[in-house]
């Protein structure tokens, strides 16, 4: 292992960190009868800010929060960067880089659960960070585009009626970088990452929420 370069260490690391997610198998969007009906009234949790604990009090997360917009498209693009824009030196966990997405949450609750579940797939865990950290890596997404996959348009034809008005499927393209230290030296790797975003919209509610997430690498096409 002595004899890796850095950026051969880089590249291990994204292997590594690639590997670890998993399979959420079907997204639990299709809805039985006796589904609870979303109300656009309900709480929105994106009013409350993402702060947390620093060594300087000035320094939070407010700024990831997702736009309010009823554009999909934009929606999942913003998703997207709040996932995977990161830095494991400046003092947060990964769960404060995922808090974001969590408090934009179906409203009606009935997604959140397995939303949880797939937002866990796309961080380190809290042990792989802080041995990042130690590497100060930082990673960011360039996106080449986001689209409705055309095996979308099926889809909701085959739920006969069951999605919830205003679903829709945006397929993520793009490069994932990242960059750290190793012996003292700036190593960088990047590679593809595609991935779908679950969101609903109008006329389900006033403005797009997130819903679910696909299998990192494993987007509808």
């Amino acid at each position: 292992m002595s004899n890796l370069t850095g950026r051969q260490i880089m590249l291990l690391l994204g292997c590594a960190l690639a590997l670890i997610t998993a399979a959420v198998g079907m997204y639990g969007l299709v809805r039985g009868p006796g589904g609870t009906n979303s109300d656009s009234t309900a709480t929105n949790p994106t009013e409350v800010a993402v702060v947390v604990d620093s060594a300087d009090p000035d320094v939070t997360l407010r700024d990831r929060s997702l736009p309010h917009t009823t554009d999909p498209v934009a929606y999942a693009r913003a998703v997207a960067v709040s996932l995977f824009d990161w830095d494991t030196s400046a003092g947060f966990l990964p769960t404060d880089y995922t808090a974001a997405v969590l408090a934009d949450a179906d409203p009606s609750g009935e997604e959140t659960p397995g939303l949880l579940d797939d937002v866990a797939t796309y961080l380190p865990t809290v042990e792989q960070w802080l041995d990042l950290g130690v590497m100060e890596v930082v990673q960011t997404i360039d996106i080449g585009d986001a689209y409705v996959p055309d095996s979308w348009a099926a889809a909701v034809d085959q739920s006969h009626g069951h999605l919830r008005p205003g679903t829709t499927a945006v397929t993520i393209t793009g490069t994932r970088q990242r960059s750290g230290v190793w012996n003292g030296e700036v190593a960088e790797s990047s590679y593809p990452v595609s991935f779908t975003v679950f969101v609903a919209c109008q006329p389900s509610f006033e403005r797009c929420h997130v819903l679910r997430l696909s299998e990192v690498d494993n987007p509808l096409r």
